[in-house]
């Protein structure tokens, strides 16, 4: 069982996709609450999370939202709650909810499926600076 204070919120993202590592440098840019926390998917943190909620990643192409105490949060549905709490202008983005989930997976997914190809794609995860490092679980 992964601790993560209650009043955060962890963020699991792709630490090799150049495109995750923008969003994470755009999130943490505008977190004015200090409310996220970071984890590659790729490290320790984020694979026994992935294991914790029985994640096939053969088919979960995704950024993924975990709240403690309710649980993790794929796809669209994460990236809008994200922005929903990156205040102004960034939450009017929650408006998309009114979109059925299975459109916007569908728009979201077809980006993830090309995001090494539009991106790019390192060799390595993403090491946070010191100042950054606080964020950041291993």
């Amino acid at each position: 069982m992964i601790e993560i204070p209650k009043d955060k919120k962890l963020i699991l993202f792709d630490g090799v996709c150049n495109l995750c590592n923008s969003a994470v440098q755009y999130i943490i840019k505008y977190d004015k609450a200090n409310l996220f926390l970071f984890a590659p998917l790729q490290s320790e943190v984020g694979k026994a999370l992935i294991e914790e909620h029985y994640i096939d990643t053969s088919k979960m192409d995704s950024i993924l939202l975990y709240t403690p105490g309710k649980g993790m949060d794929y796809k669209s549905t994460a990236a809008l709650k994200i922005a929903h709490h990156l205040g102004f202008p960034q939450h009017l983005m929650s408006i998309f909810f009114i979109i059925p989930p299975f459109i916007r997976n569908w728009v979201y997914d077809y980006i993830a499926k090309n995001r090494y190809k539009w991106y790019g794609k390192q060799e390595a995860c993403m090491i946070p600076t010191p100042e950054l490092k606080s964020k950041f679980l291993d």
